[in-house]
């Protein structure tokens, strides 16, 4: 009779693993996945515009020759630093700027990143020149798709996606709070005379 009641606590406590092992198990959404990877290429892109734009800044201020054209770089500088924190969706930023947190606002920020970046091109160096146009065209391309998309309402989308993975996430801190208090509670019953 102890055997049996000891294979019955040994498949009980199989089940329970394999429980634990499947709530722990997650699978993520793959559309997810591919929005914060092109969130991830939107924000090089960006971080690459400011490196350009603050060594073309630096270039018209060492230079003399044209301080308009360094102050115009100055302003770039802020608004791409804008897209990388954009990027993250911190909810600081939505707060202020509710416009960037809808794909179409985005897009139009990025491209208007974009154009700046572009806008009064050095040609005295071929190298800055090259990655001037490598980075503007690659926002600009970015920010075209976030505004397409933002169009077609990918962006909400993706929002409600969002909710269900978050609200996913809590059910299963729930459940696994649940089964970590049931096991004290059984451990507390076994210990009782």
């Amino acid at each position: 009779m102890g055997r049996s009641a000891e294979g019955g606590e040994n498949s009980q406590l199989q089940s329970q693993r394999q429980r634990r092992s499947s709530v722990r198990l997650r699978v993520r959404d793959p559309f997810l996945v591919v929005c914060r990877c092109f969130s991830v290429l939107t924000g090089v892109a960006a971080i690459a515009c400011i490196v350009v734009n603050i060594l073309s800044a630096i270039r018209s201020f060492k230079d003399g020759s044209d301080v308009f054209d360094g102050i115009f770089r100055c302003y770039a500088v802020v608004i791409a630093s804008l897209v990388v924190v954009t990027e993250t969706e911190w909810g600081f930023v939505f707060k202020f700027w509710k416009v960037l947190e809808y794909w179409a606002g985005r897009g139009m920020l990025q491209i208007f990143v974009a154009v700046m970046t572009r806008a009064f091109p050095d040609d005295s160096s071929k190298n800055l020149t090259l990655f001037q146009n490598i980075s503007c065209y690659m926002l600009l391309a970015c920010g075209v798709v976030y505004l397409i998309s933002g169009i077609l309402c990918i962006g909400h989308l993706k929002r409600v996606r969002q909710q269900k993975e978050i609200s996913r996430d809590q059910a299963v801190k729930d459940l696994e709070e649940l089964e970590r208090r049931r096991e004290e509670l059984a451990a507390l019953l076994v210990e009782e005379p």
